[in-house]
């Protein structure tokens, strides 16, 4: 017998508890969804994990995104996800995060602005395994209705199911690109 394949570098990022990416049989929707965002999470673990808390809030050019902004937006969105989900009991809010970090608000470098680090990265990470823990027990049914939110997001993610992936995947990766360039930027080396 052939001895196992090393694991990708992807799945070794994963701090989730080990899953399948792939199934031998048609599953929930809610576990495909589950496969991408354990992947998303390991990886923005990779990003933050070597960032000293004394310059997640520095920008080396004026017009890019900083981590501490970057992962701090990102923590906002289990919020949206549990209110796309008709679970508004799951929502907590953390009081000043909105006005630093929602959609709109410039990023800024301006010390003392921003919360440290580890409460930010713990914000982000408690959201996003409280999705984890809830999403597994929503119904197919659900990610067929139509996505409640008005206006562009419902133009552009007109289903539950679609919404929710959106946000909990797609939403992050391109934030946490952000980050990926900035790693370089500043001159850390790649995270992967």
């Amino acid at each position: 017998m052939a001895p196992a394949a090393p694991p990708t570098a992807l799945a070794a990022a994963s701090s989730a508890p080990a899953a399948p990416l792939s199934h031998s049989k048609p599953c929930a929707f809610a576990g495909y969804i589950l496969d991408g965002l354990r992947r998303t999470l390991g990886y923005a673990d990779l990003l933050v994990k070597d960032i000293p808390a004394d310059r997640f809030a520095f920008m080396p050019h004026p017009t890019m995104n900083h981590p501490a902004f970057c992962i701090g937006h990102l923590s906002l969105y289990p919020n949206r996800v549990f209110q796309i989900l008709d679970r508004p009991e799951l929502i907590v809010e953390k009081a000043g995060y909105p006005e630093l970090f929602q959609a709109g608000v410039a990023c800024r470098c301006e010390e003392g602005l921003y919360p440290h680090k580890d409460e930010i990265v713990a914000r982000y990470r408690e959201r996003y395994a409280k999705v984890m823990e809830v999403l597994p027990s929503v119904p197919d049914e659900a990610f067929a209705r139509q996505n409640p939110l008005e206006g562009r997001m419902r133009e552009l993610f007109p289903f539950v199911g679609s919404a929710v992936n959106f946000l909990l995947n797609n939403h992050n990766m391109m934030h946490l690109g952000q980050v990926s360039s900035w790693r370089r930027t500043v001159g850390l080396p790649a995270a992967m």
